[in-house]
């Protein structure tokens, strides 16, 4: 396309859009394997809860695309408005339309009154699309110096795991019943709650770190390697555990960072005073 004619169309990096072009495809496949169980809830709902334990992988698939594609924009000096923009709307697909919807159909709407179902599901999606709004904002805005890149407010991806993977975990947990059937239960309260919580703590003003910084050439310790080897180990161990404990260390980790980083800031203050 000739610049001159089009002085403002975009240079588009390939590789670092097609890791987005596949964390947007798995948030497509993940809202049509959703109607599958829709279709199948009526009349097997063992049937149904298998759709969307198939669709829970997908929306971690594409959390695995959105993990990469900005790091390797970032590797190759390609990060740019374009990439950033496709970035929010796959991320409104994936963990956004995707989630919202699982959850509202798998769970939410088993709530009484079912317009509790409706709020909390609408709560989440609006969250997530204002959450990826003022995202896009604060990353056009000229950097300041000494400006962290940690991110203000629960990112879209990880509200997105933590709700599919403690949904994921409850039904394991409902399917693993004698008599093969799928009752959640109480725990359909829990992953309201959860929805509602991750909602709020998307749009609140918690840090949460961006792990930006870490690359191919950053230097770990044994203890870092030991952990990571761990974590994989158990992953696949416990593939329906970990996910669910993994996002939830990391939301729990946004909430009492404050807290342990005045505590260790009061100790080192208290040692040099002596």
């Amino acid at each position: 396309m000739d610049k001159k004619i089009f002085p403002d169309e975009p240079e588009i990096p390939i590789l670092s859009n097609l890791f987005t072009a596949g964390n947007l495809v798995c948030g497509f496949f993940a809202i049509l394997t959703i109607f599958e169980g829709i279709n199948q809830a009526d009349s097997d709902a063992v049937a149904a809860f298998s759709y969307y334990q198939n669709a829970t992988f997908l929306i971690f698939a594409a959390c695995l695309f959105d993990l990469f594609d900005g790091r390797i924009a970032r590797m190759r000096g390609q990060d740019g408005p374009f990439g950033r923009e496709f970035d929010s709307l796959a991320d409104i697909v994936s963990f956004g339309i995707a989630p919202a919807l699982l959850v509202a159909k798998a769970v939410l709407f088993q709530l009484s009154p079912p317009e509790v179902g409706w709020g909390i599901g609408i709560l989440y999606l609006l969250c997530a699309a204002l959450r990826l709004a003022r995202f896009n904002c604060m990353a056009a805005a000229p950097r300041k110096e000494g400006q962290s890149s940690d991110f203000v407010g629960l990112p879209v991806p990880m509200a997105a795991g933590a709700v599919v993977s403690t949904m994921y975990l409850v039904m394991y947990l409902a399917g693993r019943a004698p008599d093969g059937a799928m009752d959640l239960g109480v725990f359909k309260y829990v992953i309201a709650l959860a929805m509602a919580g991750v909602s709020i703590l998307m749009m609140s003003r918690v840090v949460y770190p961006s792990f930006k910084h870490i690359n191919m050439r950053t230097r770990g310790t044994m203890y870092a390697i030991v952990f990571i080897v761990l974590a994989v180990i158990c992953i696949f161990k416990f593939p329906w555990v970990m996910p669910a404990v993994i996002f939830s260390i990391y939301l729990l980790y946004g909430l009492v960072r404050p807290w342990v980083a005045r505590r260790w800031r009061n100790r080192l203050e208290a040692r040099d005073g002596e």
